[in-house]
Protein backbone atom coordinates (compact mmCIF):
# COMPACT_ATOMS: atom_id res chain seq x y z
CA UNK A 1 0.00 0.00 0.00
CA UNK A 2 1.34 3.29 -1.12
CA UNK A 3 1.33 6.04 1.78
CA UNK A 4 -0.51 8.76 1.19
CA UNK A 5 0.83 12.18 2.68
CA UNK A 6 -2.08 14.01 3.10
CA UNK A 7 -5.36 13.51 3.84
CA UNK A 8 -7.25 15.23 0.88
CA UNK A 9 -5.20 13.16 -1.01
CA UNK A 10 -6.55 9.49 0.58
CA UNK A 11 -9.01 7.52 -1.94
CA UNK A 12 -12.40 7.59 -0.53
CA UNK A 13 -13.86 4.65 -2.12
CA UNK A 14 -11.61 2.66 -0.90
CA UNK A 15 -13.64 3.14 2.52
CA UNK A 16 -17.14 3.65 1.33
CA UNK A 17 -17.63 1.76 -2.28
CA UNK A 18 -20.76 0.50 -2.71
CA UNK A 19 -21.55 -2.74 -4.67
CA UNK A 20 -24.27 -4.75 -3.02
CA UNK A 21 -23.72 -8.41 -4.89
CA UNK A 22 -26.40 -9.48 -6.86
CA UNK A 23 -25.58 -12.74 -8.27
CA UNK A 24 -25.18 -14.36 -4.71
CA UNK A 25 -26.97 -16.83 -2.81
CA UNK A 26 -28.51 -16.32 0.27
CA UNK A 27 -30.58 -17.82 3.72
CA UNK A 28 -33.93 -16.28 4.48
CA UNK A 29 -34.04 -13.80 7.18
CA UNK A 30 -34.32 -14.47 10.76
CA UNK A 31 -33.14 -17.39 12.73
CA UNK A 32 -34.87 -21.03 13.05
CA UNK A 33 -33.83 -24.46 13.02
CA UNK A 34 -34.74 -25.02 9.82
CA UNK A 35 -32.02 -21.72 8.61
CA UNK A 36 -29.82 -23.61 10.88
CA UNK A 37 -29.84 -26.98 9.37
CA UNK A 38 -29.26 -25.49 6.04
CA UNK A 39 -26.42 -24.05 7.08
CA UNK A 40 -25.22 -27.04 7.83
CA UNK A 41 -26.10 -28.97 5.34
CA UNK A 42 -24.43 -26.44 2.79
CA UNK A 43 -21.74 -27.11 4.71
CA UNK A 44 -21.35 -30.82 4.93
CA UNK A 45 -21.01 -30.72 8.26
CA UNK A 46 -19.78 -33.66 10.57
CA UNK A 47 -22.70 -35.19 12.79
CA UNK A 48 -20.40 -33.16 15.71
CA UNK A 49 -20.75 -29.77 14.07
CA UNK A 50 -24.74 -30.30 13.47
CA UNK A 51 -25.61 -31.08 16.85
CA UNK A 52 -23.02 -28.01 18.13
CA UNK A 53 -25.22 -25.74 15.86
CA UNK A 54 -28.59 -26.96 17.13
CA UNK A 55 -27.71 -26.79 20.45
CA UNK A 56 -26.13 -23.49 20.50
CA UNK A 57 -29.81 -22.27 18.62
CA UNK A 58 -31.35 -23.75 21.79
CA UNK A 59 -29.00 -21.94 23.97
CA UNK A 60 -29.45 -18.60 21.74
CA UNK A 61 -33.34 -19.08 22.38
CA UNK A 62 -33.33 -19.54 26.35
CA UNK A 63 -30.98 -16.68 27.13
CA UNK A 64 -31.64 -12.79 27.45
CA UNK A 65 -29.06 -10.46 25.80
CA UNK A 66 -26.30 -9.08 27.34
CA UNK A 67 -26.51 -6.77 30.37
CA UNK A 68 -23.42 -4.57 29.93
CA UNK A 69 -22.80 -2.03 27.25
CA UNK A 70 -25.27 0.25 25.15
CA UNK A 71 -28.53 -1.33 24.15
CA UNK A 72 -29.44 -3.12 20.99
CA UNK A 73 -32.27 -1.41 19.94
CA UNK A 74 -31.84 -1.10 16.50
CA UNK A 75 -30.62 -4.41 15.89
CA UNK A 76 -33.29 -7.39 14.87
CA UNK A 77 -32.52 -10.76 14.02
CA UNK A 78 -35.62 -10.95 12.26
CA UNK A 79 -34.56 -8.74 9.63
CA UNK A 80 -30.87 -10.02 9.71
CA UNK A 81 -29.81 -12.59 7.23
CA UNK A 82 -27.48 -15.11 8.67
CA UNK A 83 -25.51 -17.03 5.44
CA UNK A 84 -24.83 -14.91 2.05
CA UNK A 85 -22.71 -16.96 -0.56
CA UNK A 86 -20.96 -15.19 -3.85
CA UNK A 87 -21.12 -17.85 -6.48
CA UNK A 88 -18.02 -19.01 -6.38
CA UNK A 89 -15.64 -21.55 -5.43
CA UNK A 90 -12.48 -21.37 -2.86
CA UNK A 91 -9.28 -20.02 -5.18
CA UNK A 92 -5.73 -20.18 -3.99
CA UNK A 93 -4.90 -18.36 -7.08
CA UNK A 94 -5.61 -14.56 -7.24
CA UNK A 95 -6.41 -14.82 -10.53
CA UNK A 96 -9.17 -17.20 -9.81
CA UNK A 97 -11.01 -14.96 -7.87
CA UNK A 98 -14.31 -13.49 -9.68
CA UNK A 99 -13.39 -9.86 -11.38
CA UNK A 100 -16.43 -8.09 -8.56
CA UNK A 101 -14.70 -9.18 -5.97
CA UNK A 102 -11.08 -8.63 -7.27
CA UNK A 103 -11.96 -5.07 -7.18
CA UNK A 104 -13.58 -4.79 -3.81
CA UNK A 105 -10.19 -6.44 -2.34
CA UNK A 106 -7.69 -4.67 -4.34
CA UNK A 107 -9.40 -1.69 -3.31
CA UNK A 108 -8.62 -2.24 -0.22
CA UNK A 109 -4.92 -3.63 -0.77
CA UNK A 110 -5.32 -7.26 -1.60
CA UNK A 111 -3.32 -8.95 -2.90
CA UNK A 112 -0.58 -5.80 -2.87
CA UNK A 113 0.37 -6.71 0.97
CA UNK A 114 0.42 -10.70 0.00
CA UNK A 115 3.14 -10.20 -2.52
CA UNK A 116 4.93 -7.35 -0.05
CA UNK A 117 4.88 -8.34 3.19
CA UNK A 118 2.92 -11.84 4.09
CA UNK A 119 3.24 -15.33 4.43
CA UNK A 120 0.12 -15.74 3.67
CA UNK A 121 -3.48 -14.47 3.15
CA UNK A 122 -7.32 -15.39 3.80
CA UNK A 123 -10.00 -13.41 2.43
CA UNK A 124 -13.93 -14.02 3.27
CA UNK A 125 -16.63 -12.12 1.20
CA UNK A 126 -19.49 -12.26 3.12
CA UNK A 127 -20.42 -15.74 4.50
CA UNK A 128 -17.10 -17.49 2.83
CA UNK A 129 -13.37 -17.64 2.08
CA UNK A 130 -13.02 -16.37 -1.59
CA UNK A 131 -9.10 -16.69 -1.35
CA UNK A 132 -6.61 -17.92 0.57
CA UNK A 133 -3.13 -18.88 0.02
CA UNK A 134 0.25 -19.38 1.81
CA UNK A 135 3.54 -19.27 0.93
CA UNK A 136 5.80 -22.21 0.15
CA UNK A 137 8.61 -21.52 2.13
CA UNK A 138 6.02 -21.25 4.75
CA UNK A 139 4.09 -24.45 4.11
CA UNK A 140 7.29 -26.25 4.33
CA UNK A 141 8.36 -25.48 8.01
CA UNK A 142 4.82 -27.17 8.50
CA UNK A 143 2.79 -24.21 8.61
CA UNK A 144 -1.24 -24.71 8.52
CA UNK A 145 -2.86 -21.33 7.04
CA UNK A 146 -6.63 -23.06 5.51
CA UNK A 147 -10.11 -22.05 5.53
CA UNK A 148 -11.82 -23.81 8.48
CA UNK A 149 -14.01 -25.78 6.88
CA UNK A 150 -11.51 -27.75 4.85
CA UNK A 151 -9.88 -28.49 7.66
CA UNK A 152 -12.95 -29.37 9.87
CA UNK A 153 -13.87 -31.96 7.31
CA UNK A 154 -10.16 -32.98 6.17
CA UNK A 155 -6.60 -34.27 7.72
CA UNK A 156 -7.28 -31.19 10.89
CA UNK A 157 -10.46 -32.57 11.74
CA UNK A 158 -9.64 -34.68 14.66
CA UNK A 159 -7.71 -30.70 16.46
CA UNK A 160 -10.34 -28.61 14.98
CA UNK A 161 -13.24 -30.71 17.27
CA UNK A 162 -10.80 -30.79 20.12
CA UNK A 163 -10.65 -27.19 20.37
CA UNK A 164 -13.47 -25.42 18.48
CA UNK A 165 -15.84 -23.50 20.84
CA UNK A 166 -14.16 -24.77 24.12
CA UNK A 167 -12.64 -21.01 24.60
CA UNK A 168 -15.94 -19.96 24.03
CA UNK A 169 -18.64 -21.79 24.41
CA UNK A 170 -21.87 -21.35 23.36
CA UNK A 171 -23.01 -20.52 26.65
CA UNK A 172 -20.92 -17.42 27.42
CA UNK A 173 -23.05 -15.19 26.06
CA UNK A 174 -26.57 -14.84 23.72
CA UNK A 175 -23.89 -13.71 20.76
CA UNK A 176 -21.61 -16.71 21.09
CA UNK A 177 -24.94 -18.71 20.77
CA UNK A 178 -25.42 -17.29 17.95
CA UNK A 179 -22.40 -18.09 16.26
CA UNK A 180 -22.46 -21.22 16.75
CA UNK A 181 -25.72 -22.00 15.95
CA UNK A 182 -24.71 -19.81 12.18
CA UNK A 183 -21.23 -20.06 11.80
CA UNK A 184 -19.56 -19.80 8.73
CA UNK A 185 -15.78 -18.81 7.00
CA UNK A 186 -12.47 -18.14 9.01
CA UNK A 187 -8.96 -19.26 9.36
CA UNK A 188 -7.44 -21.94 10.87
CA UNK A 189 -3.82 -21.64 11.85
CA UNK A 190 -0.91 -24.47 13.15
CA UNK A 191 2.33 -23.57 13.88
CA UNK A 192 4.53 -26.79 15.03
CA UNK A 193 7.00 -26.48 17.67
CA UNK A 194 9.81 -24.61 17.76
CA UNK A 195 8.64 -22.86 14.02
CA UNK A 196 9.15 -19.11 14.34
CA UNK A 197 7.07 -17.55 11.63
CA UNK A 198 9.17 -14.59 10.71
CA UNK A 199 6.44 -12.21 8.47
CA UNK A 200 2.69 -12.00 9.41
CA UNK A 201 0.11 -14.04 8.35
CA UNK A 202 -3.25 -11.80 7.50
CA UNK A 203 -6.89 -12.59 7.30
CA UNK A 204 -9.33 -9.83 5.86
CA UNK A 205 -13.18 -10.09 6.01
CA UNK A 206 -15.40 -7.99 3.94
CA UNK A 207 -19.60 -7.96 4.87
CA UNK A 208 -20.51 -6.73 1.51
CA UNK A 209 -24.68 -7.90 1.64
CA UNK A 210 -26.95 -5.20 2.60
CA UNK A 211 -28.71 -6.13 6.03
CA UNK A 212 -26.39 -9.45 6.64
CA UNK A 213 -24.22 -10.72 9.42
CA UNK A 214 -20.73 -12.04 9.29
CA UNK A 215 -19.92 -15.18 11.57
CA UNK A 216 -16.57 -16.58 10.46
CA UNK A 217 -14.50 -18.56 13.15
CA UNK A 218 -10.81 -17.97 13.82
CA UNK A 219 -8.66 -21.07 15.51
CA UNK A 220 -4.97 -20.58 15.90
CA UNK A 221 -2.86 -23.20 17.98
CA UNK A 222 1.22 -22.11 18.10
CA UNK A 223 2.39 -24.61 19.62
CA UNK A 224 5.46 -24.66 21.98
CA UNK A 225 8.42 -22.45 21.88
CA UNK A 226 6.63 -21.48 18.47
CA UNK A 227 6.03 -17.35 17.21
CA UNK A 228 3.09 -16.12 15.00
CA UNK A 229 2.03 -12.73 14.42
CA UNK A 230 -1.54 -13.01 13.00
CA UNK A 231 -3.16 -9.83 11.42
CA UNK A 232 -6.68 -9.06 11.16
CA UNK A 233 -8.63 -6.41 9.07
CA UNK A 234 -11.79 -6.03 8.49
CA UNK A 235 -14.60 -3.66 6.27
CA UNK A 236 -18.01 -3.27 5.46
CA UNK A 237 -19.93 -0.52 3.36
CA UNK A 238 -22.21 1.81 4.80
CA UNK A 239 -26.42 0.61 4.09
CA UNK A 240 -29.05 2.35 5.41
CA UNK A 241 -30.11 -1.22 7.74
CA UNK A 242 -28.32 -2.92 10.68
CA UNK A 243 -25.79 -5.24 9.45
CA UNK A 244 -24.23 -7.53 11.95
CA UNK A 245 -20.44 -8.74 12.71
CA UNK A 246 -20.40 -11.67 15.38
CA UNK A 247 -17.36 -13.63 14.79
CA UNK A 248 -15.20 -15.71 17.37
CA UNK A 249 -11.67 -15.98 17.61
CA UNK A 250 -10.20 -18.82 19.92
CA UNK A 251 -6.42 -18.72 20.93
CA UNK A 252 -4.09 -21.36 21.61
CA UNK A 253 -0.69 -20.51 22.88
CA UNK A 254 1.26 -23.63 24.39
CA UNK A 255 3.96 -23.69 26.48
CA UNK A 256 7.10 -20.61 26.08
CA UNK A 257 5.24 -19.74 22.19
CA UNK A 258 4.43 -16.07 21.82
CA UNK A 259 1.47 -14.95 19.45
CA UNK A 260 0.32 -11.22 18.62
CA UNK A 261 -2.73 -10.86 17.26
CA UNK A 262 -3.42 -7.71 15.45
CA UNK A 263 -6.93 -6.06 14.38
CA UNK A 264 -7.82 -3.13 12.37
CA UNK A 265 -11.62 -3.00 12.24
CA UNK A 266 -13.11 -0.38 9.79
CA UNK A 267 -17.04 -1.23 10.06
CA UNK A 268 -19.47 1.23 8.56
CA UNK A 269 -21.53 2.97 10.47
CA UNK A 270 -24.50 1.09 10.61
CA UNK A 271 -22.81 -2.24 11.74
CA UNK A 272 -23.42 -4.07 15.06
CA UNK A 273 -20.30 -5.45 16.09
CA UNK A 274 -20.48 -7.70 18.58
CA UNK A 275 -16.97 -9.88 18.27
CA UNK A 276 -15.62 -12.31 21.10
CA UNK A 277 -11.44 -13.01 21.44
CA UNK A 278 -10.38 -15.21 24.01
CA UNK A 279 -6.47 -16.45 24.46
CA UNK A 280 -5.15 -19.59 26.93
CA UNK A 281 -1.79 -18.96 27.43
CA UNK A 282 0.71 -22.05 28.99
CA UNK A 283 3.20 -21.97 30.75
CA UNK A 284 6.10 -19.00 29.57
CA UNK A 285 3.82 -18.66 26.50
CA UNK A 286 2.79 -14.80 25.68
CA UNK A 287 -0.20 -13.44 24.17
CA UNK A 288 -0.09 -9.67 22.06
CA UNK A 289 -3.42 -7.92 21.34
CA UNK A 290 -2.78 -4.70 19.16
CA UNK A 291 -6.29 -3.24 18.40
CA UNK A 292 -7.73 -1.00 16.13
CA UNK A 293 -11.71 -0.04 16.63
CA UNK A 294 -13.04 2.45 13.62
CA UNK A 295 -16.39 2.98 12.04
CA UNK A 296 -19.16 0.62 13.63
CA UNK A 297 -22.41 1.78 15.28
CA UNK A 298 -22.03 -0.18 18.10
CA UNK A 299 -19.11 -2.60 19.20
CA UNK A 300 -18.86 -4.86 22.11
CA UNK A 301 -15.20 -5.78 22.37
CA UNK A 302 -13.11 -7.21 25.23
CA UNK A 303 -10.58 -9.84 24.03
CA UNK A 304 -9.56 -12.16 27.09
CA UNK A 305 -6.54 -13.64 27.93
CA UNK A 306 -6.28 -16.41 30.78
CA UNK A 307 -3.03 -17.39 31.64
CA UNK A 308 -2.97 -20.37 33.01
CA UNK A 309 0.75 -21.19 33.07
CA UNK A 310 3.53 -20.23 35.30
CA UNK A 311 5.58 -17.23 34.01
CA UNK A 312 2.39 -16.62 31.14
CA UNK A 313 2.20 -13.14 30.02
CA UNK A 314 -0.02 -10.97 28.54
CA UNK A 315 -0.09 -7.62 26.33
CA UNK A 316 -2.89 -5.78 25.12
CA UNK A 317 -2.84 -2.11 23.31
CA UNK A 318 -5.66 -0.93 21.74
CA UNK A 319 -7.09 2.05 20.61
CA UNK A 320 -10.97 3.15 19.35
CA UNK A 321 -12.41 6.24 17.59
CA UNK A 322 -16.02 6.91 17.85
CA UNK A 323 -17.52 9.78 15.80
CA UNK A 324 -21.55 11.07 15.84
CA UNK A 325 -23.36 8.33 16.19
CA UNK A 326 -21.30 5.82 17.44
CA UNK A 327 -21.09 3.79 20.86
CA UNK A 328 -18.20 1.86 21.63
CA UNK A 329 -17.66 -0.23 24.23
CA UNK A 330 -14.30 -1.92 24.02
CA UNK A 331 -11.54 -2.99 26.49
CA UNK A 332 -9.73 -5.98 28.02
CA UNK A 333 -10.07 -9.02 30.14
CA UNK A 334 -7.45 -10.82 31.73
CA UNK A 335 -7.91 -13.95 34.21
CA UNK A 336 -4.38 -15.13 36.19
CA UNK A 337 -4.57 -18.56 37.24
CA UNK A 338 -0.94 -19.50 38.04
CA UNK A 339 2.36 -17.79 39.89
CA UNK A 340 4.58 -15.39 38.31
CA UNK A 341 1.79 -14.38 35.38
CA UNK A 342 2.15 -10.83 34.00
CA UNK A 343 -0.19 -8.56 31.88
CA UNK A 344 -0.19 -4.95 30.65
CA UNK A 345 -3.64 -3.42 29.49
CA UNK A 346 -2.79 0.13 26.95
CA UNK A 347 -5.52 1.59 26.14
CA UNK A 348 -6.51 5.21 24.05
CA UNK A 349 -9.81 6.21 22.63
CA UNK A 350 -10.76 9.51 20.61
CA UNK A 351 -14.05 10.74 21.14
CA UNK A 352 -15.57 13.66 18.49
CA UNK A 353 -18.96 14.56 17.07
CA UNK A 354 -20.86 13.36 20.29
CA UNK A 355 -19.50 9.80 19.98
CA UNK A 356 -19.20 8.03 22.83
CA UNK A 357 -16.13 5.90 23.61
CA UNK A 358 -16.12 3.49 27.30
CA UNK A 359 -13.24 1.24 28.39
CA UNK A 360 -14.06 -1.98 30.06
CA UNK A 361 -11.56 -4.14 31.73
CA UNK A 362 -11.58 -7.23 34.29
CA UNK A 363 -8.49 -8.34 36.15
CA UNK A 364 -9.65 -11.28 37.88
CA UNK A 365 -6.04 -12.78 40.23
CA UNK A 366 -6.69 -16.48 41.62
CA UNK A 367 -5.56 -17.06 44.79
CA UNK A 368 -2.88 -19.31 43.27
CA UNK A 369 -1.32 -16.72 41.19
CA UNK A 370 1.64 -15.26 43.58
CA UNK A 371 3.71 -12.47 42.71
CA UNK A 372 1.79 -11.83 39.71
CA UNK A 373 1.56 -8.44 38.55
CA UNK A 374 -0.81 -6.22 36.39
CA UNK A 375 -1.12 -3.22 35.09
CA UNK A 376 -3.95 -1.06 33.47
CA UNK A 377 -3.54 2.32 31.96
CA UNK A 378 -6.33 4.11 29.96
CA UNK A 379 -6.31 7.29 28.21
CA UNK A 380 -9.02 9.24 26.37
CA UNK A 381 -9.24 12.12 24.30
CA UNK A 382 -12.10 14.25 23.55
CA UNK A 383 -12.33 16.67 20.58
CA UNK A 384 -15.43 18.69 21.53
CA UNK A 385 -18.16 18.77 24.79
CA UNK A 386 -20.42 16.95 22.98
CA UNK A 387 -18.48 13.86 23.44
CA UNK A 388 -18.10 11.00 26.11
CA UNK A 389 -15.28 8.81 27.52
CA UNK A 390 -15.98 6.57 30.66
CA UNK A 391 -14.05 3.95 32.27
CA UNK A 392 -15.12 0.81 34.00
CA UNK A 393 -13.02 -0.94 35.64
CA UNK A 394 -13.30 -3.82 37.54
CA UNK A 395 -10.78 -5.86 39.87
CA UNK A 396 -11.23 -9.16 41.95
CA UNK A 397 -7.74 -9.94 43.53
CA UNK A 398 -7.73 -13.35 45.58
CA UNK A 399 -3.91 -13.14 45.97
CA UNK A 400 -2.22 -10.97 48.51
CA UNK A 401 1.15 -10.90 47.11
CA UNK A 402 -0.30 -10.23 43.58
CA UNK A 403 0.87 -6.68 42.22
CA UNK A 404 -2.13 -4.69 40.07
CA UNK A 405 -2.63 -1.40 38.99
CA UNK A 406 -4.96 0.98 37.27
CA UNK A 407 -4.97 4.68 35.84
CA UNK A 408 -7.02 6.72 33.52
CA UNK A 409 -6.75 9.99 32.13
CA UNK A 410 -9.15 12.20 30.14
CA UNK A 411 -8.63 14.96 28.72
CA UNK A 412 -9.08 17.36 25.31
CA UNK A 413 -6.52 18.72 22.86
CA UNK A 414 -4.57 21.75 23.95
CA UNK A 415 -5.40 25.04 22.70
CA UNK A 416 -1.79 25.80 23.11
CA UNK A 417 -0.90 22.87 20.90
CA UNK A 418 -3.11 23.88 17.99
CA UNK A 419 -2.01 27.28 18.17
CA UNK A 420 1.75 26.76 17.94
CA UNK A 421 1.20 24.60 14.80
CA UNK A 422 -1.33 27.39 13.29
CA UNK A 423 2.08 29.55 14.00
CA UNK A 424 3.88 26.90 11.93
CA UNK A 425 1.72 27.40 8.86
CA UNK A 426 -0.49 24.39 9.47
CA UNK A 427 -4.57 24.63 9.35
CA UNK A 428 -6.40 24.02 12.52
CA UNK A 429 -8.13 20.88 11.35
CA UNK A 430 -4.56 19.41 10.45
CA UNK A 431 -3.17 20.22 13.27
CA UNK A 432 -5.58 18.88 15.21
CA UNK A 433 -5.29 15.46 13.45
CA UNK A 434 -1.56 15.89 13.40
CA UNK A 435 -2.09 15.82 17.52
CA UNK A 436 -4.57 12.88 17.32
CA UNK A 437 -1.93 10.83 15.16
CA UNK A 438 0.33 11.57 17.77
CA UNK A 439 -1.69 10.48 20.27
CA UNK A 440 -2.45 7.33 18.83
CA UNK A 441 1.65 6.49 18.22
CA UNK A 442 1.80 3.50 20.72
CA UNK A 443 -0.40 1.57 18.37
CA UNK A 444 1.08 2.77 15.08
CA UNK A 445 4.30 1.68 16.09
CA UNK A 446 3.35 -1.51 16.72
CA UNK A 447 2.05 -2.69 13.20
CA UNK A 448 3.87 -3.02 10.16
CA UNK A 449 4.41 0.12 8.39
CA UNK A 450 1.62 -0.64 5.57
CA UNK A 451 -1.17 -1.22 8.34
CA UNK A 452 0.49 1.97 10.23
CA UNK A 453 -0.09 3.98 7.56
CA UNK A 454 -3.40 2.43 7.15
CA UNK A 455 -4.65 3.15 10.56
CA UNK A 456 -3.11 6.70 10.64
CA UNK A 457 -4.96 7.61 6.90
CA UNK A 458 -8.07 6.35 8.79
CA UNK A 459 -7.47 8.59 11.96
CA UNK A 460 -7.78 11.75 9.35
CA UNK A 461 -10.54 10.52 7.46
CA UNK A 462 -12.57 9.84 10.84
CA UNK A 463 -11.12 13.62 12.09
CA UNK A 464 -12.58 14.87 8.22
CA UNK A 465 -16.07 13.04 9.05
CA UNK A 466 -15.54 11.24 5.99
CA UNK A 467 -16.01 7.72 6.78
CA UNK A 468 -19.43 6.07 6.40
Amino acid sequence: MKEKTHVDDIDRSMYDFRNEDKDAYKLDEGLTKEIVLQISEEKNDPEWMRDLRLRSLEIYNKMEAPNWGPALDGLDMDHIVTYVRKNTKLADNWEEVPQEVKDTFEKLGIPQAERKSLAGVGAQYDSELVYHNVREDVARLGVVYTDIESALRGEYADMIKEHFMTLLPPSDHKFCALHGAVWSGGSFVYVPKGVKVDIPLQSYFRLNAKGAGQFEHTLIIVDEGADLHFIEGCSAPKYNVANLHAGCVELFVRKNARLRYSTIENWSKNMYNLNSKRALVEEGGKVEWVSGSFGSHISYLYPMSILKGRGSRMEFTGISFAGKGQNLDTGAKVVQLAPDTSAFISTKSISKGGGVCTFRSTVKVAKEAENSKTAVSCESLMLDSESRSDTIPAMDIRCKSADVGHEAQIGKISDEAVFYLMSRGMSEEDAKALIVSGFADNVSKELPLEYAIEMNNLIRLEMKGSIG
